[in-house]
C-alpha cells in the first residue's frame, strides 16, 4: 500500500479521531499525540488494513483504548474528561455567561457519569455516530447502548432540573 492510498483511507476520519481523543484527554497536545499514535499503528500494520470490515470503527476503538491507557498511566495525573466543542456567536455578555454556565454544568454532570456512559454520550450525542457504529467500536450490543444512553441523558436532565429549580419552592 502506497502512502497516497493510505492517506485516502484514513484522512476522512482523522478529525473524528482527534475529537474523541480531545474529549477523553482534554489536552490538545495529548489528543494530537493520540491521533498520531493511531496513524502510526495503522501505517505499521498497513498490510492488514483490508482485513477490517470498518476501518473507521477500528480506528475509534484503538483511539479509545489508547486514551483510556493514557488516563490510567501515572503521567496522566493531570488529565481529565472534558468537552469543549462549543462555539460562540456574537451574543450579549449576560447570555454568554448563562450559556457558558449551562455548558459547564453539563460538562460537570457528564464528568460524573460512569465511564461507559460518558463515552456513549460522546459518540452518539456529540460525534453523531449511529448505534450500529458504536456497537462495533465498543463491542457492546445496541440494546445496552440505548439503555446506557437513556440513563445518561436522564441523569443529565435530572441534574439540570435540580440546578434550575434550586431555591424555588
Amino acid at each position: 500500500m502506497k502512502q497516497s492510498e493510505f492517506l485516502k483511507l484514513v484522512m476522512p476520519f482523522k478529525d473524528k479521531v482527534f475529537r474523541v481523543a480531545k474529549r477523553m484527554l482534554v489536552s490538545t497536545e495529548e489528543a494530537e499525540d493520540a491521533t498520531q499514535e493511531l496513524f502510526l499503528k495503522l501505517w505499521k500494520n498497513k498490510k492488514s488494513i483490508p482485513k477490517y470490515k470498518n476501518l473507521e470503527a477500528f480506528a475509534m476503538t484503538v483511539t479509545k483504548n489508547y486514551c483510556l491507557d493514557r488516563l490510567k498511566s501515572k503521567q496522566a495525573g493531570n488529565l481529565k474528561l472534558v468537552h469543549s466543542n462549543y462555539k460562540e456567536k456574537e451574543t450579549p455578555l449576560e447570555k454568554k455567561i448563562e450559556t457558558n454556565d449551562a455548558v459547564s454544568k453539563v460538562h460537570e454532570i457528564i464528568e460524573g457519569l460512569p465511564e461507559q456512559q460518558k463515552l456513549i454520550v460522546q459518540l452518539r450525542d456529540i460525534e453523531q455516530y449511529e448505534f450500529h457504529e458504536i456497537e462495533e467500536m465498543l463491542n457492546i450490543k445496541q440494546t445496552a447502548i440505548r439503555v446506557s444512553l437513556s440513563r445518561a441523558r436522564k441523569t443529565i436532565r435530572e441534574e439540570l432540573i435540580k440546578q434550575h429549580n434550586y431555591g424555588v419552592s
